[in-house]
């Protein structure tokens, strides 16, 4: 067993570093104890979002099915064939990760197959919290160390981090999410003729959760504080590029932050923390 289990955790680091080379230089910031899990959480809210955005030629809704019937049959067994849902469930059932949160994630994820325009506040927020909100909510139950005080403590700026994180992605990938995937997220924007104005809403609105957010990552334990602060200020970067980018550009390629610009802000984050600069 314990042979099928390091080889789930395995697969589940595989996906992080095939999918987001950032996201895993993150993690790999975090203590060893723990990188493990947030792998096996990523793995899986990756697979789902395959599912819906990416496996277009395919039945989305039965894999989307059998996903989600697999999965909470390995949280009920405790174990999975599949082997991202395996090393998942063994992250969940550790730290009592809410169900909830599951379930709302998932809800997010079948929106996606359905909905293609963000028309209102509630629905829009709804969609970020399932998406977003949640999946930094299961990090930080990992973070504390499934320390419920600590969690409630620091749940709302780890949802604000989510909530940013998942607005700058709407921004960068106006052009894909609309071209190939025909959905539009931000409630009420003609994303074919964003003003700068619009843009400059959207970009305020961000900036107000990435404040939110610090007030929490300063907080975070030792063992997490550098890789989420490492994440943070990459995101930031991200949302610097957007800023100084025409409303009527963004739509025309994906912004990116280059490799040596990546490098000087995990030294720089490194010295913040280390030196207690935060």
């Amino acid at each position: 067993m314990h042979l099928f289990n390091e080889l789930s955790y395995q697969c589940s680091q595989s996906v992080t570093m095939a999918y987001s080379t950032s996201f895993y230089s993150s993690v790999s910031m975090l203590d060893p104890i723990i990188q493990d899990d947030i792998h096996n959480i990523y793995g899986f809210v990756r697979f789902a979002d395959e599912i819906v955005d990416t496996f277009l030629e395919y039945d989305q809704e039965y894999l989307l099915n059998r996903f989600e019937s697999d999965l909470y049959e390995a949280l009920g067994m405790g174990i999975s064939l599949n082997p991202i849902l395996n090393s998942f469930q063994k992250t969940v059932h550790k730290y009592g990760i809410d169900l909830e949160l599951i379930k709302a994630f998932m809800k997010s994820m079948r929106m996606d197959l359905t909905k293609k325009e963000y028309t209102s506040q509630d629905d829009y927020e709804e969609y970020i919290y399932g998406s977003a909100d949640v999946v930094g909510l299961m990090c930080l139950k990992v973070f504390v160390g499934g320390d419920d005080s600590e969690y409630h403590r620091l749940k709302p700026s780890a949802m604000k981090l989510g909530s940013a994180f998942q607005k700058v992605n709407f921004l960068r990938d106006l052009k894909s999410d609309t071209e190939v995937l025909n959905r539009s997220y931000f409630p009420n924007v003609d994303l074919n003729n964003l003003t700068s104005e619009t843009k400059q809403q959207i970009i305020d609105e961000i900036e107000r959760d990435f404040e939110a957010a610090y007030k929490g990552i300063v907080q975070l334990p030792d063992t997490a504080r550098f890789g989420v602060y490492t994440a943070y200020k990459y995101y930031r970067q991200l949302l610097k590029k957007l800023k100084r980018t025409p409303s009527n550009k963004i739509m025309e390629a994906r912004i990116r932050v280059r490799d040596h610009v990546k490098l000087g802000l995990l030294v720089k984050s490194y010295v913040n923390v280390k030196l207690q600069l935060l």
